[in-house]
């Protein structure tokens, strides 16, 4: 989607406004503390922008899934210290997120300082988008900033409702990845490849059968490999295969070869009778896999036979992994992979945008994972943008512009 149909930040006079800045920090937490702070690290140069303009920030985020109910080790408080180090500067914090306890300290906010409100799923109107909550958090700020694209992809109150009644604008995160989105697919420089990866094809047939209408080039990898060549007779002994969708893979497959894009499958193949690190391996064409035996990564001549169809693309975007990445030595046609893109990135002959929990943590095992143009954190949202699909969350920003 075209990213001039929305307001940024740059449009907004902030100075001495209560902003209300919907940002995604549900961060892993091992006993009470962080253990990955990139989401608030990605969220941090927005905040500090407002602030530095003299606004006075208001932060919104959700944690976990509390259901409706204070469930206290879901509760944001944790996350008063992370974020106030990604800022430089100190964060105050409100133990709720509507009503006087927040309405008292938004009003003893001064400009360039931010408040953190507690968690907005607390309450279960926020996931029914129910308009008296919108109307309670709206009371809260004078605009709204939405720079949580990871959430977009849910008509909540604070990702959709919000945007409704205040002025309304996209945050730094939320532009980036809307500009990052847009030019891997929207309006991409061609060939397009997508390398769409992970364990079953029933999770991506949205995906696969919107991307066959918009790429030139797609490479399937991990188990839904197994499952297109299942579907072409060939025995993938006791892989994970979901044999009782051989026919829809046969229609992506004739999908694709009506719209020209050339699909790509693995022509060998690692095998080994266990799924466990360091199993026995040896590799085989993939039409040679024994009975006894399973796909567990892509194997060298299919590693080289991908990166040269990517280095003759000008963009590529990338969701799921091509082999069990978390086994080694399972991991090495992933890691060449990630490799080779990185380098084409680097030296400027491939837009690379990846995006989904499992693609990321791939690209972090292959070092790569700030080596690339765009990497998402968001999940369900990076895919269904992929898929197609509307996000609330972003047509509640264009409508607003």
């Amino acid at each position: 989607m075209p990213t001039a149909t929305f307001k940024t930040i740059d449009s907004l006079d902030v100075s001495a406004k209560r902003v209300l800045v919907r940002v995604d920090l549900n961060v892993p937490m091992k006993k009470g503390v962080v253990s990955d702070a990139t989401r608030i690290e990605r969220a941090a140069p927005t905040i500090a922008e407002l602030a530095s303009k003299g606004a006075r920030v208001v932060v919104l985020s959700h944690f976990g899934r509390p259901d409706g109910k204070r469930v206290p080790e879901m509760s944001l408080r944790p996350l008063i210290e992370p974020l106030a180090k990604a800022l430089g500067k100190p964060v105050a914090f409100a133990e709720d997120c509507i009503g006087p306890v927040a309405e008292d300290a938004v009003r003893l906010l001064k400009p360039g300082e931010v408040l953190l409100l507690e968690n907005l799923r607390f309450h279960k109107e926020e996931e029914k988008n129910e308009s008296g909550f919108i109307d309670k958090l709206s009371v809260l700020g004078d605009i709204y900033v939405n720079d949580a694209f990871s959430t977009a992809h849910r008509a909540h109150a604070s990702t959709e409702g919000l945007a409704h009644l205040l002025p309304a604008a996209a945050g730094r995160l939320m532009e980036a990845e809307l500009q990052a989105l847009d030019q891997a697919l929207g309006n991409p420089k061609r060939p397009v490849c997508a390398l769409i990866g992970g364990a079953k094809v029933s999770t991506k047939l949205d995906l696969l059968g919107n991307l066959v209408g918009k790429v030139d080039k797609l490479i399937i990898g991990g188990g839904m490999a197994n499952t297109f060549l299942h579907a072409q007779g060939i025995a993938v002994g006791k892989s994970l295969c979901e044999k009782d969708l051989a026919e829809t893979a046969r229609e992506i497959l004739a999908k694709a070869e009506a719209a020209k894009c050339k699909v790509l499958l693995p022509v060998d193949v690692v095998v080994a009778t266990e799924f466990r690190a360091d199993a026995p391996h040896r590799v085989v064409d993939a039409n040679a896999c024994p009975d006894d035996q399973m796909i567990l990564d892509i194997g060298p001549r299919s590693v080289a036979g991908y990166i040269a169809e990517l280095r003759d693309c000008a963009t590529l975007v990338w969701n799921g992994p091509v082999g069990a990445f978390e086994l080694k030595p399972f991991d090495e046609g992933g890691v060449a992979l990630a490799r080779e893109v990185a380098r084409l990135t680097g030296d400027g002959k491939l837009l690379s945008v990846a995006g989904g929990g499992d693609t990321v943590a791939a690209l972090a095992a292959a070092g790569v994972e700030d080596k690339l143009s765009y990497v998402s954190t968001a999940g369900g949202a990076f895919l269904e943008w992929m898929e197609g699909k509307a996000l609330p969350g972003v047509a509640a920003l264009i409508r607003a512009a």
